[in-house]
């Protein structure tokens, strides 16, 4: 199987809220295993963490592992580079972050108030 070199030739996302780590990896074509390392090196991409800590990605999440994506194989940055381009982008962009980590909280407690409506 041919991994596609450019953005453009990956799957659409569906409009799903939430996408596994298996999803995503197949949505970037690229394994499980580096969209974990990503994690730890772009701060940038902090999927919520649910029961038994599995991650569930947003779609802005996608949209961010695919900039990172593009930047590392087709603009051959290095990490630090891809790294410091990245926070260069996001900086005008904190409101929108706030936003997403608010949306991320409220589903958190969402969840915690679905597990104690069951007992």
């Amino acid at each position: 199987m041919l991994e596609p070199s450019h953005n453009d030739e990956l799957p659409v996302i569906p409009g799903k809220r939430y996408f596994t780590i298996g999803e995503v990896s197949e949505l970037c074509a690229v394994k499980p295993h580096v969209l974990r390392y990503w994690e730890q090196e772009f701060p940038q991409l902090n999927p919520v963490k649910r029961r038994g800590n599995r991650r569930y990605y947003q779609r802005q999440d996608v949209l961010t592992i695919r900039q990172i994506r593009s930047l590392l194989y087709d603009q051959g940055f290095t990490i630090g580079g891809a790294r410091l381009q990245m926070s260069n982008d996001s900086a005008p962009a904190n409101a929108s972050q706030l936003n997403r980590l608010v949306e991320r909280m409220i589903d958190d407690l969402e969840h915690v108030l679905d597990l104690l409506s069951v007992k």
